[in-house]
């Protein structure tokens, strides 16, 4: 017989009860951590709004991210470290990026017409694309690929290279994040050691506090910073738990124990997701007039399709409450070189993607900081006019597709959380039972059944139960908790 496997009424006859308490213990405060309650910080509204708005709005941007216009984007995957050597040589088979077939592209995306479908949108719909003739301009948060670069990119279909567990991790992925956390301090070249000691990474690790941890007050601005690259990485840390590949079987499945180290015992990793989102969402809602009444360049039908979608989208946006406040920020007498140190900073992150080893997390890497960055460029760069807006076609494909990206990620703590739930619900039964020194092969006439259960994680309870039946075989089964359910009873 196998050890391990567990039901919740032969599991009370073996797993001892301090055992079966510090666990419960446990799950109890990821489970609480996953459930983030009340007002989000520095936004302004509640965790169970937002909840309820994704719930919303994902099955409309599930399918929008599908469409010819928002699974094609060109990015220069080859511009190479400017920090330190990579070699972006990936021995996983999982790293590699597939580009699209010249023959599957839409004719409107296709070299020779790109130029005039920039052209036409903005006379057509007033919603301004343009090719852009440098890395970046003063409206810029990251570092676009130039145009003439792009031209000898092939197109990538995001869908057949989607975001997952590629198997990408060591130094190189440390280095990437040590990079980003440590390297980016605010406070201009003059700043001390103690200024430089209280940079990313001591504000993540400390939560996020309003105060740093020389007890002085953490402006909202270097706080939004923080708290916006935090979420996306903690977004990215569950792309890879819910789509996890098990190596020795080759089968993807939803890894629960991954997703409890790597978000559910860090509380403020989660917090900081939602805020991205709510940050996120604070753009397409500023930005939805535009998207609504947009001439999309794509095939008739694929047009339709758009257009009935970004309706979806755009309703929902619009008819929930506010969620967060732009205007507060870079009010002050510092707000011009604030500001601009805060594009820098971001920017620099844009380029620190370039090191990523592996592709496929470099191309989702840099998509989405580029979708965050959009997002800051729509909120930040043109005020309340929204004439003004400027935005190329990978801007805007970044931007739907990092905003989906972290709507998935919402959907998936949810659905995390719901498992977590189940084992608690097991536990307590364990911890609650009336006899839980009895053991199986105590029971009369069944001395021959014995399972230790004392590894058991309850990760899939009712798969469990299911290979525990087929084990015992049904007659015995059914024995062993009738016996089990006579003693306690």
């Amino acid at each position: 017989m196998r050890p391990g496997f567990v039901v919740s009424a032969i599991a009370a006859a073996t797993i001892a009860s301090g055992s079966a308490s510090r666990k419960l213990a446990a799950l109890q405060d990821i489970s609480e951590s996953c459930s983030p309650s009340g007002v989000i910080q520095d936004a302004c509204c509640e965790y169970k709004t937002i909840e309820q708005v994704n719930n919303e709005i994902s099955p409309y941007l599930e399918e929008l991210v599908k469409t010819s216009f928002f699974r094609y984007i060109k990015i220069d995957l080859n511009r190479g470290c400017n920090f330190w050597k990579e070699d972006h040589f990936c021995l996983q088979e999982g790293c590699s990026v597939e580009p699209a077939e010249d023959d599957e592209i839409p004719e409107s995306l296709r070299a020779r017409s790109l130029s005039t479908v920039d052209y036409s949108l903005t006379h057509d719909a007033g919603f301004p694309f343009f090719n852009k003739k440098c890395q970046f301009n003063e409206h810029d948060f990251c570092v676009i690929d130039e145009p003439h670069v792009l031209e000898d990119v092939p197109y990538v279909n995001l869908l057949k290279n989607p975001e997952r567990f590629t198997g990408y991790a060591g130094d190189s992925a440390a280095r990437v994040w040590g990079a980003i956390y440590q390297e980016n301090c605010f406070g201009g070249t003059g700043h001390s050691e103690s200024e430089k000691d209280n940079g990313l990474g001591d504000l993540l690790n400390s939560g996020i506090d309003r105060a740093d941890k020389n007890g002085e007050e953490v402006c909202m601005e270097k706080r939004v910073f923080y708290r916006l690259i935090s979420g996306l990485h903690a977004s990215i840390s569950t792309h890879i738990c819910d789509q996890f590949l098990d190596q020795k079987t080759g089968k993807w499945f939803k890894n629960l124990e991954c997703f409890k180290y790597r978000l559910g015992m860090h509380p403020d990793r989660i917090q900081n997701m939602y805020f991205t989102y709510v940050v996120l969402l604070r753009a397409i809602a500023k930005l939805s007039p535009y998207l609504q009444s947009n001439s999309w360049c794509s095939s008739s039908q694929d047009r339709e399709r758009i257009e009935k979608l970004m309706k979806g989208i755009v309703e929902t946006t619009l008819s929930c409450p506010p969620t967060f406040d732009e205007s507060v920020m870079f009010t002050d007498a510092t707000a011009a070189s604030l500001k601009k140190e805060f594009k820098n900073h971001f920017r620099n992150i844009s380029l620190i993607m370039d090191c990523v080893g592996c592709e496929k997390c470099r191309l989702w890497g840099k998509l989405q900081v580029t979708g965050l960055g959009t997002a800051l460029k729509i909120l930040f760069s043109f005020g309340d006019d929204a004439s003004k807006y400027r935005l190329s076609r990978t801007e805007l494909v970044a931007l739907i597709n990092g905003f989906s990206r972290i709507s998935n990620s919402l959907r998936a703590v949810e659905r995390f959380r719901a498992r977590i739930r189940d084992q608690e619900h097991i536990l307590e039964e364990v911890t609650t039972a009336p006899s839980l020194d009895a053991k199986v092969t105590e029971i009369p006439g069944i001395q021959d059944v014995a399972l230790d259960l004392s590894f058991t994680n309850f990760s899939e309870p009712k798969q469990v139960l299911k290979d525990t039946k087929i084990m015992l075989g049904h007659t015995k089964f059914e024995k062993v908790c009738a016996r089990f359910r006579t003693q306690v009873s």
